[in-house]
């Protein structure tokens, strides 16, 4: 027969899971009625808390984790920068998993005290599985939400928003969209707030796919100058395609903004070195980094709830974009 878990309690009860343990532990402002429902259900299921679980909670590792696709790339230094420059305040370690180390075995054991994801190949349901009170996760890279599972995510609609509101406002009505990872929860953002704005002005736009790397927008950018007609804006969902677009751009003696404005997302540092310097939206990823880490540490030693809002997410125009601008009215 199978071990009856306070998951198992929580559903006979109709109650989340959060609440099955504050009962269980003699804790929280629970009604009366919705303490005793949780009551006869364990009664009547005949649970009883686990002696191993009881010994994992008060064990603690005084470690978090951070589980991520690969560690090459600033993209994630920088947000790495921010969680270790936060946990250096705190007598919290860090430990940093990529894709090649196993995390599902790493996470499964609770070799840690609490964890940061960004890789879309743990599955969803493992992370809702394994999460609780006294082992807490960040997702940083898809909209879960579960008990003690908690997004962190980019304002990536209005970062998108911004910069077709800045390309229509030019006039330019041909647009295309270079479109990272299918499997990307950021890149779909982009996409659909793109094309959603597109549709509403009644703007056609050329899809093409990428996958966040300089390659992929080179070659991206092959594919849209062999379609022929050339539109007048790209938007690339992250700076990397950009960068690859604009060199298929350039090889072809093309002019940009002049030919074909360009714009991308991230606002890593060479972007504004760029020629021409590239519009882009700007995320500030150390912060990010460090309010994952932060709000952690807070929930695990005090209590206070993690915060969800979204990271903000700046349109920055550079020359790459700005090719004129509507005379004022």
């Amino acid at each position: 027969m199978a071990m009856i878990t306070i998951k198992d309690v929580a559903q006979h009860a109709g109650v989340s899971i959060t609440t099955a343990s504050l009962v269980l532990n003699g804790k929280g402002n629970i009604s009366a009625e919705t303490r005793q429902r949780v009551l006869d259900s364990a009664k009547a299921l005949n649970y009883h808390p686990n002696a191993h679980a009881r010994h994992l909670k008060k064990r603690r590792t005084r470690t978090i984790g951070v589980f991520i696709s690969a560690l090459g790339g600033l993209f994630y230094e920088e947000i790495l920068e921010g969680i270790h420059t936060t946990l250096l305040q705190t007598d919290y370690e860090l430990i940093v998993c990529p894709e090649a180390r196993a995390p599902s075995r790493i996470l499964s054991n609770r070799q840690v005290d609490a964890a940061i994801i960004f890789n879309v190949k743990i599955p969803s349901e493992l992370l809702t599985s394994l999460a609780w009170e006294r082992f807490p996760i960040v997702v940083l890279d898809r909209d879960l939400r579960a008990d003690y599972v908690f997004p962190l995510l980019i304002d990536n609609a209005g970062g998108t928003r911004a910069v077709f509101e800045h390309l229509y406002r030019q006039g330019m009505r041909r647009l295309a969209f270079i479109s990272g990872s299918p499997e990307a929860f950021d890149n779909r953002e982009r996409q659909e707030t793109f094309l959603a704005e597109a549709a509403r002005h009644g703007v056609q736009v050329q899809s093409y796919q990428g996958y966040f790397t300089e390659d992929s927008g080179y070659q991206a950018g092959k594919q849209l100058l062999a379609a022929g007609a050339l539109p007048e804006a790209v938007f690339c969902a992250n700076d990397q395609m950009a960068i690859g677009l604009l060199e298929a751009l350039q090889e072809q003696k093309l002019r940009v903004p002049q030919d074909i404005a360009v714009v991308g997302f991230d606002d890593i540092p060479v972007a504004r070195y760029l020629q021409p310097p590239l519009s882009t939206v700007r995320i500030s990823r150390r912060d990010w980094g460090a309010r994952a880490a932060r709000g952690l540490v807070d929930l695990l030693e005090q209590g206070i709830p993690f915060p969800t809002d979204r990271i903000p997410a700046q349109f920055i125009p550079r020359q790459s974009s700005l090719r004129r601008m509507p005379p004022s009215s």
